[in-house]
């Protein structure tokens, strides 16, 4: 069954997502190859509880550890202190009238007031969506209109996103709430009114566990981003079966440190580092952006040893000379997710720090988001193939289907990867119509990728059904660019493909279709784009064509163009003419 959710409750009308089959019924099926499971065994998982209850439930075990570390100046935070200030936090945003099923708009890089933003929203009952600060404000205004988000927590620096002119743009002190974490500007609130509230005037919140906590905004398989209502119930579940149980899948220890340099506004960081940080104790330093030095003295001085990354990290790492100066060998796990790792990439890695097991996770966040992950960060670890995402998470079920008749394959057979279990999305904000060609009516979760299951139950990602582009990992949406492109007056048609690229992994290209009679240049393209977007979605190549290819049915045949990348080098300005 597939839901609306309403956006001024972000209550669920009719939704029931849940497993058809207890995995008992699954057995005889996953013999044959049709449904995979983990490897591990199914634990129990305490989903029934509020998010922030269940992160926090052995806080008597460890409340005065460490657990922020603001990687800046080294000032810490304790267990006992975070959860606190957190509490303040919900009472202060309480007083500013924030309610149950409200949203609050979280606009920040890492830092402590990110977190305890999150955790004091979710002890209200409320639901937090995250945003890129470095979003224009024609994408932040998409998605708080969207999201009907009633506060903003920002930066100043920020701020003047959040009501440049436009008759369509919302009133600031009328329409909705800015706090800032340093000097306010005019009509916003400084953070303190949040974190010096009295804890004590929390009102009493009945929470259910398929009440909406966070609205992350992903562009599925294709089309517009989208706002992912994922619920108490979904991030516990996907936290549980990360490391959860005796034998957990990431093995976190209260000891260790957890580097936390990606951005906590992408679910990759918000669940498989702070999440999953918090439920076991282990301290999370925090880095506002990615600066080679001062990672690796970060690195060094607090002895982090498990470290979340994407392939371009990776790459700085295995690359860059200055790495040889500093001491890494603290580093006993390296995660890395968001995109594919090559094989000679984590080699090289590998090479520099030989005492860390390293492997991949997959994910993506309308499953919760994690699908699989390496089994070597197990407590009693199995090997793992290069190349591998690992296994399927505990407590789910995966499948692989022909994505033409929707068929199972068994093993080693190449099609759409599937996933079913508590911890995928409700469905998207306000879209039954895109939740219901993601989610089927036996709530299998169509994730676009193509990939296949070996005989050691590892799974491999080998292509691409979704038309998402991932740049360093951030989602660029082709139609979303499309969109745009259109709306130029000299610009007919257009579309919007991924090129490979050695640092990026992928970029995004334009083919451009001019409107007759009229002249248009490259860089003119590309700087109407780069001013409407934020950066990892500008254009890196335009190239002009007589004509879009298209299907009868008027779809994009982008794997044509996809083609012609791949065989002219270099391309000439109108391949396809």
């Amino acid at each position: 069954m597939v839901s609306v959710v309403s956006a001024s409750s972000m209550e669920p009308q009719t939704q029931d997502f849940s497993p058809k089959k207890s995995p008992s019924q699954n057995h005889e099926a996953s013999e044959t190859g049709r449904v995979f499971r983990s490897k591990l065994p199914d634990i129990p998982i305490s989903n029934h509880l509020p998010l922030h209850t269940y992160c926090f439930e052995h806080l008597s075990e460890f409340s005065d550890r460490p657990c922020l570390i603001v990687g800046s100046t080294g000032k810490s935070y304790t267990f006992a202190e975070t959860y606190l200030i957190s509490q303040k936090v919900a009472a202060g945003l309480f007083n500013l009238g924030i309610r149950k099923g409200d949203a609050i708009m979280i606009l920040l890089q890492n830092c402590v007031e990110f977190v305890f933003s999150f955790i004091g929203a979710s002890m209200l009952g409320a639901v937090t969506t995250t945003a890129n600060p470095f979003y224009t404000s024609a994408e932040v205004f998409k998605q708080f209109s969207a999201s009907r988000a009633k506060l903003i927590i920002s930066q100043s620096q920020y701020v003047e996103k959040l009501w440049e002119p436009g008759e369509d743009y919302p009133k600031l002190g009328e329409d909705f709430t800015v706090i800032t974490v340093d000097d306010p500007p005019e009509k916003c609130l400084h953070f303190s009114v949040l974190s010096e509230a009295n804890e004590s005037e929390i009102p009493t919140v009945s929470i259910n566990p398929d009440d909406p906590v966070a609205l992350p905004f992903s562009s599925g398989t294709t089309g517009l981003p989208k706002g992912v209502v994922l619920t108490h119930k979904s991030l516990i579940t996907s936290v549980a079966q990360q490391v959860d149980g005796e034998n957990p899948n990431l093995y976190l220890k209260p000891e260790d440190v957890v580097l936390c340099v990606l951005p906590l506004f992408h679910i990759y960081s918000l669940n498989s580092v702070l999440l999953c940080s918090l439920r076991v104790g282990a301290a999370v330093l925090l880095m506002q952006k990615f600066e080679i030095s001062s990672l690796l003295e970060l690195i060094q001085r607090h002895r982090i040893s498990v470290v979340a990354v994407v392939p371009p990290l990776v790459l700085a790492l295995a690359k860059n000379p200055i790495v040889e100066k500093f001491d890494l060998s603290s580093i006993r796990v390296v995660l890395s997710g968001a995109a594919p790792l090559g094989k000679e990439l984590e080699e090289a890695l590998q090479s520099r720090i030989p005492q860390a097991v390293f492997g991949q996770g997959y994910g993506m966040t309308e499953a919760g988001p994690v699908l699989s992950m390496c089994l070597g960060f197990a407590k009693e670890p199995f090997p793992t193939k290069s190349g591998s995402c690992g296994t399927v998470v505990r407590n789910a079920e995966l499948k692989v289907i022909d994505p033409e008749t929707g068929s199972s394959f068994g093993f080693n057979q190449p099609g759409e990867i599937c996933i079913r279990g508590s911890q995928i999305m409700k469905g998207y904000l306000n879209d039954p119509e895109a939740t219901a060609s993601t989610i089927d009516d036996e709530g299998w979760l169509h994730t676009g990728d193509i990939g296949y299951v070996d005989d050691d139950y590892e799974i491999f990602i080998v292509d691409r059904v979704k038309e998402l582009i991932k740049f360093k990992g951030f989602q660029v949406p082709p139609a979303e660019l499309e969109a745009l492109l259109v709306s130029h007056p000299s610009i007919a048609d257009a579309a919007v493909v991924p090129q490979k690229n050695d640092v990026a992994g992928e970029v995004p290209v334009a083919f451009v279709v001019r409107s007759n009679g009229f002249e248009l240049t490259e860089e003119a393209v590309k700087e109407f784009v780069a001013k409407q977007v934020v950066f990892y979605k500008r254009l890196h190549k335009v190239y002009f064509v007589h004509a879009i290819p298209k299907s009868p049915s008027g779809k994009i045949l982008r794997k044509d163009l996809r083609a012609k990348l791949a065989t002219s080098s270099p391309l000439p300005q109108n391949p396809l003419s």
